[in-house]
């Protein structure tokens, strides 16, 4: 099986993605682990053919479960290579208190977000449009109706499309991604 977890940021696209993966004993690749250098250089906008390339390398395995949004640099690899997406789709205020709650741990602890990147929540951050609080309620509606557009497209018809409207829809998604699956 190869799963793309998708949703907006502070969705727990990360967390699902880890559970999911470790229930199904496959490799989980994390996006922003690849993308984000030290001192928050992002590939993503400095050097796309390279995070292009990292996530190329990555997605060659039989299985994964990979987390993220990167559309215009590395989605349409994901799309093409995943048997199955699962869009966590929940609405505003759930995503916003997950954000918030997330962001105040990570600013309160300093613990570093990707090992060797000295990349750390800083509190001095949070008034800037790209941090993600902001992040997160500014592109929330434009995340919907971007997977919405995708879903409708016959070029995802490939996949298996799993779509989790609440919290409580992602405790049978193991079970759901078994079930879709080709034996």
């Amino acid at each position: 099986m190869r799963i793309s977890v998708v949703g907006t940021s502070g969705s727990g696209k990360t967390t699902l993605a880890r559970k999911i993966a470790a229930a199904l004993d496959i490799p989980f690749i994390e996006l922003d682990a690849i993308n984000w250098q030290p001192g928050w250089r992002d590939l993503n906008t400095h050097d796309p053919d390279e995070f292009r390339r990292r996530v190329d390398e990555a997605t060659r395995i039989p299985d994964w479960v990979v987390d993220g949004n990167y559309g215009s640099v590395v989605g349409k690899i994901i799309r093409e290579r995943a048997t199955h997406l699962v869009w966590i789709d929940y609405d505003r205020h759930i995503v916003m208190a997950r954000v918030l709650r997330r962001s105040f741990a990570r600013a309160f602890t300093g613990r570093e977000l990707w090992p060797g990147t000295g990349n750390r929540e800083r509190w001095q951050n949070w008034f800037r449009p790209s941090h993600p609080i902001r992040w997160a309620w500014s592109t929330w509606k434009r995340r919907r109706r971007q997977y919405e557009s995708l879903i409708a497209e016959e070029a995802l018809g490939h996949l298996n499309i799993v779509r989790l409207r609440h919290p409580r829809d992602s405790s049978h998604v193991v079970e759901t991604l078994r079930r879709t699956s080709p034996q």
